[in-house]
């Protein structure tokens, strides 16, 4: 390639401690020529992100003040990044680890493939032979999100949605879609860009050569993890169900409520009551 595409490396902060540390230093070594890190902080209260000048001396920090959620957060740096010239915007959690030679696959593969405009590494859990993420799809009848964990190798292939733990996007994409729906807070907002940026032309791929590994840190209580994840799940599938699922998918959600009142009844519990509230939430809403 006799010029490469600039990249700008988003990582998206929140009381990341040691993990963000990791992560960047595993950054460092990347094998690219023509890249910037940038670290933007979502009101992190650890001392992480302000940690970071000091350690890590290269690395463009932005501060947002407080948590704007993963969508918000994250466009403000892809915002960033498109000002100051990026051809492409890599979205990376903070609790990633990368191969040095990650991104320039990822780079290889979009220039052998220029219909791809997201693309995503193979995603191990943890430094373990396990896949946490090879490729995403949608069951449109019971209304989840599937991250398939096969081992796949060889040429680039197509998924249904890939996942913001690592998503590379063409700037073209962000130009003709926008940027990530902020009607989410967290959770879901990357299958909804996918299906966006898939409507409009773009094709997704996973490039098996390229590969990073994933901690999966969690840095709020289980209660508000299950909470997003119902409530953002239910305007996923209210903003993209096809035409032919939302008969079936209006009473599935109607069965699901009834199946909450029952288990709060019954057998009454913390996650019952969270899941509650996420559909008392969304009922009240406008998505």
């Amino acid at each position: 390639m006799e010029s490469w595409p600039k990249v700008f490396i988003i990582i998206l902060n929140y009381n990341g401690g040691e993990f963000l540390k990791n992560c960047l230093k595993s950054v460092q070594d990347i094998d690219y020529p023509d890249f910037s890190v940038l670290v933007v902080d979502n009101g992190s209260q650890d001392g992480s992100f302000q940690a970071v000048p000091a350690v890590f001396p290269g690395v463009l920090t932005l501060e947002n003040g407080k948590n704007l959620g993963f969508a918000a957060g994250n466009n403000t740096g892809i915002r960033y990044a498109l000002e100051r010239g990026a051809d492409y915007a890599l979205l990376l959690n903070q609790d990633t680890e990368v191969e040095p030679d990650f991104l320039k696959k990822l780079m290889v593969a979009a220039r052998e493939h220029p219909e791809a405009g997201i693309l995503s590494p193979l995603i191990f859990w943890k430094r373990t032979a396990e896949i946490w993420f090879s490729e995403g799809w949608i069951n449109w009848l019971t209304m989840k999100s599937y991250h398939k964990k096969e081992l796949r190798t060889g040429a680039p292939y197509k998924s249904g949605f890939i996942t913001g733990c690592s998503m590379l996007i063409k700037k073209e994409v962000l130009v003709k879609i926008g940027f990530l729906s902020e009607k989410y807070f967290l959770y879901w907002e990357d299958a909804d860009f996918s299906l966006k940026a898939r409507r409009n032309g773009f094709s997704m791929l996973v490039v098996p050569e390229s590969r990073i590994y994933h901690f999966e840190a969690y840095t709020e209580p289980a209660g508000n993890k299950l909470y997003w994840l119902v409530f953002s799940g239910l305007i996923f599938f209210k903003r993209n169900a096809p035409a032919w699922a939302r008969i079936w998918l209006k009473l599935y959600y109607g069965l699901r409520k009834i199946k909450n009142r029952i288990d709060i009844a019954l057998r009454p519990n913390d996650n019952a009551r969270v899941v509650r509230k996420a559909y008392y939430d969304f009922d009240q809403g406008n998505y």
